[in-house]
């Protein structure tokens, strides 16, 4: 059984997806780490409640982020990592970082990409007008949003429906398919 660490910073409603996915039998791995750079994060209850094991840290307590990722690297090599996932985790990896887990760090974001990058995509993409919403899944590299596309779904909104209500129709969307993609990629390990 493969190893995954999740990444995430807020409320973590993808990472209750995967665990839920993992112990439904649905995905076939084992949640070994979950990494969360804000100590006062939601994701934080999930996981003590799963019994994963857990790295806290605020990057503020740290003059560089080449230091709290060192820690990072440490617990991925001692949980023995064989995927990372992002669920949510709002900060950037570095190049170094990255270039040790090469195609091994997957992403969802909440547009079809490579339109509406960043942390605001669906804020965006509804005040742009767009009729079809959606979520990517895919290996990130250096760039932004940027990187292999693995999936992508769409979720095409009704005229007048509310932003609420698109939001809450992505995370539908993110939570079936991120757990199914990441059994996929697992599968093909």
């Amino acid at each position: 059984m493969k190893n995954i660490a999740v990444f995430a910073s807020g409320s973590g409603t993808n990472y209750e997806a995967i665990a839920k996915a993992i112990e439904t039998g649905e995905v076939h791995a084992n949640i070994a780490l979950v990494v969360c750079d804000n100590p006062s994060a939601y994701v934080i209850e999930r996981a003590k409640g799963h019994g994963h094991k857990l790295f806290v840290f605020n990057p503020k307590d740290f003059a560089k982020k080449k230091e709290y990722e060192k820690l990072i690297l440490e617990q991925m090599v001692e949980c023995e990592i064989d995927l990372i996932v992002m669920a949510g985790y709002m900060r950037i990896l570095s190049k170094s970082f990255l270039d040790k887990f090469k195609g091994k760090v997957l992403n969802i974001h909440p547009a079809l990409l490579p339109a509406f990058k960043g942390a605001h995509a669906i804020l965006d993409a509804y005040n742009f007008g767009v009729k079809v919403y959606g979520i990517t899944i895919h290996f990130i590299d250096e760039t932004i949003d940027g990187g292999v596309i693995v999936e992508q779904a769409a979720y095409h909104a009704k005229d007048g429906e509310s932003l609420e209500t698109i939001e809450a129709e992505i995370h539908k969307l993110e939570h079936l398919y991120y757990p199914k993609t990441i059994e996929k990629i697992l599968k093909e390990y």
